[in-house]
């Protein structure tokens, strides 16, 4: 694994580079305390005149302030946007409320975005800087677990619709990704624990290693302890940095991050977006090796393996019961990840592997009406225990 970074005691915590690829080269820091490093680090990878500092009204609450102390004290003048928390504040509304407020205060080409928060926020805040004023520089500072895992690097930027989750987006990468693993210390429990999910991921499709790792640590994980999830966020964003270098526009390998993403995102939206976005995830993975186990693609066992880390972990089990499997099947069909109209899934080989269609196509294609045949039977079978 390629990625590495510098040794933390040169005073700057565990650098991941993320190599140039024509759409920007840029650096993951993780370290606990980094938060108050940010004007610093703004000043280095972006300078620009003016920064918008936004955030969730929560977040907000709890370390907006030391953002902007830190960003003043460099020298970098910054102001504070806030939107709702939630869910809901992914979307066109307010992608043009957050822009509107920017052009009333005067931003112009040589200001910058810092998105200070969640998944929500990064996606959110990171396509208001890919569409402000044709494209602004975007800094990300994850606040949750799951963003610092996955959605602060890849440049991912987007909002959700009525049709499905973030099918209205852009790539726009950040200049620097600073993630403080200190400031999960106010995440809600059962958000941390579903960020676990992305982990769990990484693991399975590339490191069978980390996956063991945290098979040996997931009580500690679960309680949030600094030492062993400062070290989970450093692997993981690793790997995903690793993937994203290689393709960084989703044109072949980067598929394989999908993984869980198809069917938990199916699941997700036919739930109405009222679960964690994690725990859906948890949920699609374990169906979808489940179906490669099926099919004889993936490993016996694996599914099982899967499922067993994800409840030490602390991850509730997705209430696979509300779901119609038809309505699961056709929200895949309208999943951005469907190619030429078809319903493709990343399938494992065994954990830290996958498997590769004819040796060449990182997803498998689907038989549709096998699929829908197969689904109740799977939902059914995925339900806990009531012993």
């Amino acid at each position: 694994m390629s990625g590495e970074g510098t040794d933390p005691a040169e005073g700057e915590g565990l650098l991941v580079p993320v190599p140039d690829t024509g759409a920007g080269g840029y650096r993951v820091e993780v370290r606990p305390g980094a938060l108050d490093d940010l004007g610093p680090r703004c000043r280095r990878a972006v300078g620009a005149h003016r920064y918008a500092v936004v955030a969730d009204e929560r977040v907000a609450d709890h370390y907006a302030e030391r953002a902007l102390r830190s960003l003043e004290g460099a020298g970098q003048p910054a102001e504070l946007f806030t939107f709702p928390e939630g869910e809901a504040s992914k979307s066109r509304e307010r992608w043009g409320r957050l822009t509107d407020r920017m052009l009333e205060a005067g931003l112009s080409r040589d200001a910058a975005v810092v998105a200070l928060g969640g998944g929500v926020t990064g996606d959110l805040a990171g396509f208001v800087a890919a569409t402000y004023m044709r494209g602004v520089p975007v800094v990300q500072v994850p606040t949750s677990l799951l963003a610092m895992l996955d959605s602060s690097v890849g440049g991912k930027t987007g909002v959700n619709t009525p049709a499905g989750k973030n099918l209205v987006g852009a790539f726009h990468h950040p200049e620097h990704v600073l993630v403080d693993p200190e400031v999960l210390a106010t995440l809600d429990r059962r958000h941390l624990r579903a960020g676990l999910a992305e982990a769990v991921k990484a693991a399975a499709i590339a490191d069978g290693e980390l996956f063991a790792w945290m098979e040996e640590r997931a009580g500690a994980l679960a309680a949030g302890e600094i030492g062993p999830t400062t070290e989970l966020v450093r692997r993981a964003v690793a790997i995903k940095a690793d993937v994203v270098a290689r393709d960084p526009e989703e044109a072949g390998r980067r598929q394989i991050l999908n993984f869980g993403h198809t069917l938990g995102h199916a699941l997700e939206s036919t739930a109405g977006l009222s679960g964690l976005h994690g725990e859906a995830v948890a949920a699609g993975m374990v169906l979808e090796a489940r179906r490669g186990e099926e099919t004889g693609v993936t490993r016996p066992g694996t599914a099982d393996r899967l499922r067993s880390l994800l409840e030490a972990c602390g991850i509730p089990p997705w209430p696979l019961e509300r779901h119609d499997p038809r309505e699961v099947l056709e929200a895949a069909r309208r999943d951005k990840k469907a190619r030429e109209g078809g319903v493709r899934l990343v399938l494992l080989e065994n954990i830290g592997n996958v498997s590769r269609a004819d040796g060449r196509a990182w997803t498998h294609p689907v038989d549709e009406d096998r699929l829908l045949s197969w689904l109740p039977r799977a939902l059914r079978s995925e339900q806990p225990s009531t012993d």
